[in-house]
């Protein structure tokens, strides 16, 4: 299922896509209320609720559809219990250090690191409200988040999937000069990031994708390729398949001695090539995002994730 939250008449709600990618069915109305209206507690009962789900899916009336063009799409989980994200992508770990005078450490290898970020300024699609600050040298960093479904504390990476309700893409935004300073104390990013995280368009449940599923020794991968584009022109490339840590040992360090919640989400990291860090240091440049600036984050599967920068006045 693509699952969306949306508002409509304003009424706020949640739905899937239907398959024509045209329509949305409200399933708060296509269960007569059984399921919830919105992502949260959906997601606190999660696998009952997806069992509600199918077992209305065949009698849809035409009050339960909405055209995508008449409802404004929000972020799939407007207000997550906590944020976590990890540095999974080597190749974007390697230029992060590079920008900082570092080498790649050893340590790396040893076990999947992540960071707390600001659960309050998850953002969806549409537009980016910054400071004037955040203009300096602002970023976008292309990533993919796992949803948790399910509460659990010490999971077993070979369980973790059964935890995870689904992928969103995820633009982690940044302000490299308030970053690079912040980070000189070994302490952070904080500033540099807590201002805004963009998350959608829709949750696609791991079902969908089972087709693009790679089983490897350490958890699954999946075969999704990234693209990037600032003004529609493209500028980022990976696959998804290239995470050097599994969602599946990152939810496994995450839970290790404390409990994981419906409605967590766990940032996968940048991918390669995957912000204008990494590229301008491949390419000597000095380019950064301006006021009016489209973003499109592109993955197979998982949709498009588009976002214009404006500042607040």
């Amino acid at each position: 299922m693509k699952l969306v939250s949306f508002s409509y008449n304003r009424i706020h709600s949640i739905g899937i896509l239907d398959k024509s990618m045209m329509n949305i069915i409200d399933i708060h109305s296509l269960t007569n209320g059984k399921v919830p209206n919105n992502m949260s507690d959906f997601l606190n009962n999660f696998y009952n609720n997806i069992i509600i789900i199918n077992e209305h899916l065949g009698n849809i009336s035409s009050n339960s559809y909405l055209k995508l063009s008449d409802v404004v799409i929000g972020a799939p989980l407007p207000n997550p219990t906590s944020f976590r994200d990890a540095y999974a992508f080597r190749q974007h770990v390697e230029a992060g250090r590079k920008n900082r005078g570092l080498d790649m450490i050893p340590e790396y290898d040893d076990f999947p690191v992540f960071y707390f970020s600001n659960h309050q300024s998850i953002c969806g699609p549409g537009n980016i409200y910054i400071e004037n600050r955040h203009l300096k040298k602002l970023d976008f960093e292309f990533e993919i988040a796992a949803v948790i479904c399910k509460k659990g504390k010490n999971i077993k990476f070979s369980d973790a999937n059964d935890y995870i309700g689904g992928f969103v893409i995820l633009n982690d935004w940044s302000e490299r000069e308030i970053q690079l300073k912040e980070m000189k104390l070994n302490l952070g990013p904080a500033k540099g990031k807590d201002f805004a995280t963009s998350i959608g368009p829709y949750l696609v449940t791991l079902d969908e994708l089972e087709d693009k599923k790679i089983e490897k020794a350490d958890g699954s991968r999946y075969d999704l390729r990234m693209k990037g584009y600032i003004n529609d022109k493209l500028v980022s490339e990976d696959n998804f398949k290239n995470m050097t840590w599994s969602f599946a040992k990152i939810i496994e360090r995450a839970s290790y001695g404390v409990d994981l919640f419906p409605g967590d989400i766990i940032g996968s990291g940048t991918c390669a090539t995957g912000c204008l860090l990494e590229l301008n240091l491949s390419h000597g440049q000095n380019n950064w995002l301006k006021e009016g600036d489209q973003i499109k984050l592109e993955v197979d599967g998982l949709g498009v994730l588009s976002n214009t920068i404006s500042l607040r006045k």
